[in-house]
């Protein structure tokens, strides 16, 4: 297998893994400060990747330790924080579409900041996906415009920022290893440090046994989103890569009718048809790699 078909076989594990995890999380209704959760969840798998980067042999060029913190501080830290916060002031439909525009940031930056060379046919079928995306979840969406929405639009720019810096760093000679580990680890501390400020800290000492086998649970879903991401993005460009993450919706839908009993409405067909559209067209494309990466 070539690294472009690889490379995108593992995003689109990435795009089944997230859709996964929002219906394994439905049967979970314990409730865990969303702060602390994502804290806890972020230093386990930290150290997880820190124990392999240090035992997978390194060819690269490591990038230095302070843009892995810096990596770790805003996608890993501060970017769920402001999501956090901005959910809170909007709904979850809301929040989750806004989310999914992260193709359309990340395209832009790294068109800029990349070099990458977008081709038209990229666009058009990251566009239609993103209609598909529309008209599939068109009942949670109000043309209303609400403060918590510009909070979840600003963590989603701070997600896609986060891609293009780890791109940027895989194509200079990091490995997706360290990546992974500075992007969790150190964004795990931001988390911690938010914690400790608003006095929730004491909250972990008062986590349940049957919390702990949620928290570990997801833990292992989050691990899998981030093992596939970031390995994935090392082989194929950024734009196609985000675009691909699309799929996640689809995976969400067809899970919930068949554990959940859901019933999947004519709109969301017809947006799902529209996404599969696009998504197979930009999984035929070929990445063009980075001017860095021609140098």
């Amino acid at each position: 297998m070539d690294k472009e078909k690889f490379g995108t076989m593992l995003v689109l594990l990435t795009a089944i893994g997230s859709g996964m995890a929002i219906i394994v999380n439905r049967f979970f209704v314990l409730k865990v400060d969303p702060i602390i959760f994502t804290a806890i969840r972020a230093v386990l798998i930290g150290f997880v990747f820190l124990i392999i980067s240090r035992r997978v042999p390194d060819k690269g060029k490591p990038v230095s330790t302070s843009k892995l913190v810096f990596l770790g501080l805003t996608g890993g830290g501060l970017a769920f924080w402001l999501f956090f916060v901005g959910l809170k002031a909007t709904t979850g439909g809301r929040a989750a579409f806004i989310h999914k525009t992260l193709p359309i940031w990340a395209a832009i930056m790294a068109y800029f900041f990349l070099k990458e060379k977008i081709t038209e046919i990229q666009i058009k079928s990251i566009g239609l996906a993103i209609v598909g995306l529309a008209i599939m979840q068109y009942d949670k969406i109000s043309m209303s415009v609400r403060w918590g929405d510009m909070l979840v639009l600003v963590a989603t720019l701070v997600w896609a920022l986060e891609s293009t810096l780890a791109k940027k760093f895989m194509s200079l000679g990091e490995t997706n290893w360290r990546i992974s580990f500075g992007r969790m680890f150190f964004g795990s501390l931001f988390l911690f440090g938010v914690a400790a400020l608003q006095g929730k800290l004491s909250l972990i000492l008062e986590l349940q046994p049957i919390q702990w086998i949620y928290i570990l649970v997801s833990t292992l879903m989050l691990m899998w989103y981030v093992l596939t991401w970031y390995w994935g993005l090392k082989y194929i460009s950024l734009t196609k890569a985000t675009g691909l993450l699309l799929f996640s919706p689809i995976v969400s839908l067809v899970l919930g009718m068949v554990f959940l009993s859901e019933q999947i409405l004519p709109m969301q067909i017809i947006g799902s048809t529209l996404i599969l559209v696009g998504l197979y067209y930009l999984s035929k494309t070929k990445s063009e790699r980075m001017l860095s990466e021609l140098s």
